[in-house]
């Protein structure tokens, strides 16, 4: 209940800000995003069903649904980027131009399940020119792209875990579990940025150079780091990364 009163608490006090958080976590394509993960974990749960015994599959649906219940996420995400980023109005701007729903078109674009199928066996080799590349380079840096793939990645193939865990306490006791997310969640991490520049030029392959540069511009800005970092945070709350057990309802 504790969230819930801070929840509260700070829709009162930023009531100036509160819709401009709404229309940006609108704007910036939070919503289908969200729609695009519960998908994902539908598909991951999905291939479990044939190779687990029927027990322990039902036991891995039940606690990744009720980790990643859809409202519960939502409420988590939006409540971490109100905290994490007190002034949303030059985001907003940014998100609600043209370019920056061309952008979130393309990101919306490419984590929708039958893209992502698509290109399962790895995205095609980008013909782009050194201009372009250098400016994917410098959006590369200033994005946290491999950081929240990371996050996301980890947290579908944690599912498992946390069911054997439930269903067998001590598995993964002592520390154990932490220290094997925390390794393949660096490992998951080296390989997303080994390919980051190339899944960059594929994403916003419809961006013109000059469109690409004012993005760059944007994301290198103060308002455009406070956005991402918040945005991280966000991503990381939503996903419950930073927490050990799913909260009930009445901690949401």
């Amino acid at each position: 209940m504790r969230v819930v009163f801070a929840f509260l608490l700070m829709i009162c006090s930023l009531t100036s800000f509160a819709d401009d958080h709404a229309r940006l976590y609108q704007a910036a394509g939070w919503p289908q995003q969200r729609e695009h993960f519960s998908d994902a974990l539908s598909a991951a749960q999905q291939r479990y069903s044939r190779t687990l015994p029927p027990a322990v599959y039902q036991a891995l649906v039940d606690n990744s649904n009720r980790r990643f219940e859809r409202q519960a996420l939502e409420q988590r995400a939006q409540l971490a980027l109100r905290e994490a980023l007190p002034n949303p109005t030059a985001a907003l701007q940014f998100f609600e131009s043209p370019l920056g729903r061309k952008i979130v078109n393309a990101e919306v674009l490419a984590t929708r399940s039958d893209q992502l199928a698509r290109n399962a066996n790895g995205l095609p080799p980008s013909d782009a020119s050194a201009t372009r590349r250098l400016q994917i380079r410098h959006l590369a840096q200033a994005l946290p792209a491999d950081e929240a793939a990371a996050e996301v990645s980890m947290a579908l193939a944690g599912v498992a875990a946390d069911s054997l865990s439930s269903m067998i306490p001590g598995l993964l006791g002592g520390g154990q579990a932490d220290a094997l997310l925390n390794s393949q969640r660096e490992q998951v991490k080296k390989q997303i940025t080994a390919d980051l520049d190339n899944t960059l030029l594929y994403v916003y392959r419809e961006l013109s150079d000059p469109e690409l540069e004012e993005f760059v511009t944007f994301a290198d800005s103060a308002d455009g780091k406070a956005y991402y970092q918040a945005a991280l945070a966000a991503v990381k709350a939503g996903l419950g990364s930073q927490q050990n057990s799913v909260p009930d309802a009445q901690g949401i």
